[in-house]
Parts: structure tokens; C-alpha cells; sequence
């Protein structure tokens, strides 16, 4: 008779993303994802595979649940350079202040210390990263739309440049970088882009 699952696998996904979010993929061992989790290493292993899966499987999920939905508000939102603004004041107050302050972000994280890791994880990272840029670039082509870009800006260089900015506002306050700092970093970097009736 096949093993009956007796827990939700949704539910240890989330321990297991917030656990790595936390405290790091590579230097959480297996006993610590079991403790944190309650399940055995057999139950882990039988629903998620070993780590690297069970990791981008983890990594999968944050971008999903944690970054996908404020990416497409960004696409969404027809302001212009005030919604790039607005995205990187929330990410600043996100990363600063709240329940998860100073985790940073789990797939910048990941960008961090991946190495030539295993190419699902890669892939996620792509992904990520492709769906940030393109929430960008169309903020950037809205406000260009609005007249409110300098002239000769190449939309597809400032959108990975913004993108850029978004990871170096991760790690830096993940390493505790004070959010008026940060503010004033991101603010330098968009008004390079902006007209100077927009700042």
C-alpha cells in the first residue's frame, strides 16, 4: 500500500520558503527544514526530492507568491516614473522595517551565493529576473509615453539598470543599510532618467 501523506505539502512548502528566506538555502542543513517543518527526512525527500529540489521548488513559490503580484502591479500602474518611484519605496520599507526586515529577498539571495548551482534554480532566477525588467520597461515606456524621460534613454538599458537597483536595495539591507540611505541611492538613479519637472 502506498505511504499516505498525513500533512499538508502546501503548507510545509511555506515553512520551508520562509526558513530559507530567513536564515539562507546554503547554510540551512536538513535538520534544520525537518525541525522547522515537524516532518521526517523520508516524508521531505518522498514529496520534494532532496535539497537542490526541494530549494527551487521553495524559490519557485517566493516568486510566485512574493514577487509575481507586485510585479504586475508595477506593469499595471499607468504613473509612470511616480510608479517606479512608489515600487522602490515600498521594497525599501519592505526590506527595512515589518515582519521580514533585513531578510532581503529569497531570489536575490539566491543570486548571491548560486554559483553555477543546478539549472532549475538558474532558470527561476531567469525568470525573475525577466519578469522585473519587463514590469520596469513598462513603466518606463508609460512614462515615456507621457513625455517624461530624457531624450535618447534607452528604455531596455534603464529597466535592467532599475532592476539592478532593486537587487542592490536587497542585499544592502539585508547587511543593514539604514532606509534613507537607500532612498537616496534609488532616487540618484531615477533622476538620471527623469525630466527634471518629474522629481
Amino acid at each position: 500500500m502506498p505511504d499516505v501523506k498525513h500533512f499538508d505539502p502546501e503548507v510545509a512548502l511555506d515553512q520551508v520558503m520562509t526558513l530559507f528566506w530567513r536564515r539562507g538555502a546554503e547554510v540551512t542543513g536538513i535538520a534544520e527544514v525537518v525541525q522547522a517543518t515537524g516532518l521526517s527526512r523520508s516524508s521531505l525527500y518522498a514529496t520534494f526530492g532532496g535539497k537542490e529540489r526541494l530549494q527551487a521548488a521553495a524559490l519557485g513559490r517566493y516568486l510566485e507568491r512574493q514577487s509575481r503580484p507586485v510585479f504586475d502591479a508595477l506593469a499595471a500602474d499607468t504613473r509612470g516614473v511616480p510608479a517606479i518611484t512608489a515600487f522602490f519605496e515600498r521594497l525599501v520599507a519592505a526590506r527595512c522595517t515589518g515582519e521580514h526586515a533585513r531578510w532581503g529577498c529569497l531570489v536575490t539571495n539566491t543570486h548571491a551565493t548560486a554559483g553555477g548551482g543546478p539549472p532549475e534554480i538558474r532558470e527561476i532566477l531567469d525568470r525573475h529576473h525577466d519578469a522585473l525588467r519587463t514590469a520596469m520597461r513598462a513603466a518606463l515606456e508609460t512614462a515615456r509615453a507621457k513625455g517624461r524621460l530624457r531624450p535618447g534613454l534607452d528604455p531596455e538599458a534603464a529597466a535592467e539598470a532599475l532592476t539592478l537597483q532593486a537587487y542592490a536595495v536587497n542585499l544592502r539591507s539585508r547587511a543593514g543599510a539604514e532606509a534613507d540611505v537607500l532612498l537616496a541611492g534609488v532616487r540618484a538613479v531615477v533622476g538620471a532618467f527623469t525630466l527634471a519637472e518629474e522629481r
